[in-house]
């Protein structure tokens, strides 16, 4: 059995527009100026309270814990908002759809996101019961650290080598290398290509229907 082990934001769904807004908001409400729009990109993928800490320059008196609190209800609000939209990067569902009809994989999620926030993606778009495990910031150390990735593995009794993470950013690369697994990288989401092969990215990838090719290049090479 192999594993497709996906990120969320920036992978699967572009959350970046919410991203973006929620944590203007955030800031705005600490009365602090809010960090550039790359900047806030660059911190996609790591657990919130990681995430604040990198925003807020890794200074010690920087709240940001308290601001980790202010973000999530500033998105919680904007999920209630009737023009609230996550949606699949083109080419995801019909990518999904066919790993999900493969009978030698199964699926799983690594992300920043929480549970809650995971839950709320699949059900809006109608891809609940898809991934077998769910590895979330709410289960393990954030993002580069491999825990998210070891769990997955070992809750379906998959090796590193049939393993394969799918992912936009440095941290997913990095995440993968140091738990053994395969790393592909994504084009399309928050890093820049030469940073996610500069953090282990074995291939990289331009478009959705070029991931089975390239996972199961990956794998082969496993053996």
């Amino acid at each position: 059995m192999k594993l497709a082990l996906f990120d969320c934001d920036g992978t699967l769904v572009d959350s970046q527009d919410v991203i973006v807004t929620a944590m203007t908001r955030a800031f705005d409400r600490a009365g602090r100026p809010v960090p550039p729009r790359p900047a806030i990109l660059s911190i996609v993928g790591l657990s919130l309270v990681e995430a604040m800490r990198r925003l807020g320059d890794d200074d010690p008196t920087f709240p940001a814990e308290a601001m980790a609190e202010l973000y999530r209800g500033a998105f919680h609000e904007l999920r209630a908002e009737s023009e609230f939209f996550e949606p699949l990067f083109p080419g995801v569902r019909a990518a999904l759809d066919l790993l999900t009809a493969r009978k030698d994989v199964v699926l799983g999620i690594a992300t920043g996101k929480s549970q809650r926030g995971v839950a709320a993606v699949l059900r809006h778009h109608g891809l609940e019961g898809r991934f077998l495990t769910i590895q979330t910031a709410d289960d393990a150390p954030s993002k580069p650290h491999p825990a998210m990735v070891l769990q997955a593995m070992e809750a379906v009794d998959v090796e590193g080598a049939d393993t394969v993470l799918i992912g936009d950013t440095s941290y997913d690369m990095t995440m993968a290398r140091a738990a053994g697994a395969r790393a592909l990288g994504v084009s399309w989401g928050y890093h820049a290509r030469d940073l996610l092969m500069q953090s282990g990215a074995e291939r990289l990838v331009e478009h959705p229907d070029d991931l089975l090719p390239a996972m199961d290049a990956l794998w082969e090479a496993g053996r």
